[in-house]
């Protein structure tokens, strides 16, 4: 017979993959990851979605909630006899090791996600367990990261999207009523704007180089690149001084203006570089 919830589970799984981690549903406007344990007494792969928070660096934070229920859920029982697990974020896929959260690390990180969503609060109140934090730190591997792609050209639409994503999602909750700047919120633009500083880093160092050798005829967009990457990073810079600005209107409009730059340059490097993708 069905079980529910595995079916339930396994549309979001579906309908994630498909989209390259967008869904509708209870999901919808949410981070959500794909993960994937290694059966605790099976030793077979169990795939979950589930929330997460960004910590910043090379690790994202998840609670075992189970929204609430008195038992742990399955996917955490599995991640404790085997901490290696594999995380897909709709874009990226990569290998993980999860550590558990304990004593004050723990409740700082839990206080963060209360106070950013009170539904976590509202899991913990239903159960006497403490609900578990887990860490999930990248694990680093040779070469470009995993991207689930099937051209280099797809695989540049699909970053760029994850970003204009996550920044519609940071602007949401900058608007959502607060007269403060949460501490996860922060964290969140934190981690926004050091993954969009890696994403051009890299393409400053391998891939504008790989195309200047077999397009040279694209050297201005090339050049032109570059040096939006310079201004956004300047604009970078400038909102992670206002972070520590009590005025949230002040960092409102250092999203709002990295928001309209940063789209700009996306679409203007789409039109440049997916063409000499396609072909390269």
């Amino acid at each position: 017979m069905p079980h529910p919830v595995q079916d339930f589970n396994q549309r979001i799984i579906e309908e994630f993959r498909a989209n390259h981690g967008r869904v509708g549903g209870p999901f919808e406007g949410g981070r959500l990851i794909l993960l994937t344990t290694t059966g605790a007494r099976t030793g077979t792969p169990h795939t979950t979605p589930v929330g997460y928070l960004p910590d910043g660096g090379d690790r994202i934070l998840v609670i075992a909630s189970a929204g609430g229920s008195p038992r742990h859920p399955d996917w955490y029982r599995n991640l404790l006899a085997h901490p290696q697990v594999t995380v897909e974020s709709g874009v990226f896929t990569y290998e993980a090791k999860a550590v558990v959260l304990t004593g004050e690390e723990r409740d700082r990180a839990f206080a963060r996600a209360v106070e950013s969503d009170r539904g976590w609060a509202v899991y913990q109140e239903k159960t006497d367990r403490v609900l578990p934090v887990i860490a999930l730190h990248e694990i680093a591997r040779p070469g470009p990261p995993n991207i689930n792609a099937s051209s280099p050209a797809e695989a540049i639409k699909l970053v760029h999207d994850a970003f204009r994503r996550e920044l519609a999602l940071i602007r949401k909750e900058l608007t959502a009523g607060t007269t403060t700047l949460g501490a996860q919120l922060r964290v969140n633009c934190l981690t926004f704007c050091q993954g969009l500083h890696n994403h051009h880093t890299g393409e400053d160092m391998a891939m504008f180089p790989f195309l200047a050798d077999r397009h040279p005829e694209a050297a201005p967009a090339l050049d032109r690149l570059r040096a939006e990457h310079e201004h956004i990073a300047t604009l970078v810079a400038e909102l992670r001084k206002t972070l520590s600005d009590p005025d949230l209107d002040t960092v409102r409009r250092e999203v709002d203006r990295l928001t309209t730059e940063l789209e700009a340059h996306l679409t203007y490097e789409e039109a440049q570089l997916i063409p000499l993708l396609g072909g390269a």
